[in-house]
């Protein structure tokens, strides 16, 4: 009989996770839950939006657990920075409720998953998984990039309701070069794609993107698309790829 042999397991990746919440004893109580995993280690915590952005460029972690409400700089805007810099950390962003415009606002704003804070720390365990593998999670479904994609286009034109039948009878207070930048940003196009597109530099649209948000009064790119769907001026499939 022949000598029996065991065949060495692969090692596993171990997930760095760096966790951005100004409740300390939130922090702690996560880091306590994530400690018990093998595969998964905290490598740093952090208040507040600036100092996640300092972190994530000094420990370069791959997921982050990220409160929406932050002091100074929100969830979003910290998940918007880190998406223009086109940084591959996974964010799963922590909230207190649950609300369909505000997961659409953060899988827009760049995040891998948006997860309640009464999740248990099994399921939450699983999220950073499959966030660190490349994958989506929305209500507990797994989706890839480009199921995601679809998803968000979906719920855009789910929130921005029917099209009006005949756009000309409403004012459109941009220019049409505003227009034509606005149709990208419904589209998901970053500041720089854009860039490239239209052959203009990153700060032009910035400056774009600045006007267009304070003619149309809104906070941000996601509500200016919804703006623009809801009053018929873009059609989700206006823009040829």
């Amino acid at each position: 009989m022949g000598k029996s042999t065991e065949r060495p397991q692969p090692e596993k990746h171990t997930i760095k996770v760096l966790i951005v919440d100004d409740h300390p004893l939130f922090r702690q109580g996560l880091e306590r839950a994530l400690e018990l995993e093998d595969d998964i280690v905290v490598v740093g915590h952090c208040e507040d939006g600036q100092e996640a952005l300092d972190a994530t460029q000094q420990l370069q972690p791959d997921v982050m657990l990220l409160d929406i409400n932050l002091p100074t700089m929100n969830g979003l805007q910290v998940a918007r920075q880190l998406k223009n810099k086109n940084h591959e950390v996974a964010i799963i962003m922590l909230t207190a409720y649950h609300d369909e415009e505000q997961v659409l606002h953060t899988m827009r704003a760049g995040a891998a998953a948006y997860c309640a804070k009464d999740v248990t720390p099994e399921q939450l365990v699983d999220i950073i998984r499959a966030a660190a593998a490349g994958l989506y999670i929305i209500d507990d479904q797994q989706m890839t990039p480009t199921e995601v994609e679809t998803w968000i286009s979906e719920h855009i034109e789910a929130i921005a309701g029917p099209y009006m039948i005949d756009a000309e009878e409403h004012f459109i207070p941009l220019s049409p070069r505003e227009m034509e930048i606005l149709q990208y940003v419904t589209h998901g196009m970053s500041n720089k794609e854009i860039a490239h597109r239209l052959g203009i530099s990153q700060q032009t649209v910035k400056n774009h993107m600045t006007s267009i948000l304070r003619k149309l009064n809104v906070e941000d790119r996601t509500q200016a698309a919804v703006t623009a769907l809801r009053r018929g001026w873009v059609r989700m499939h206006d823009i040829d790829n």
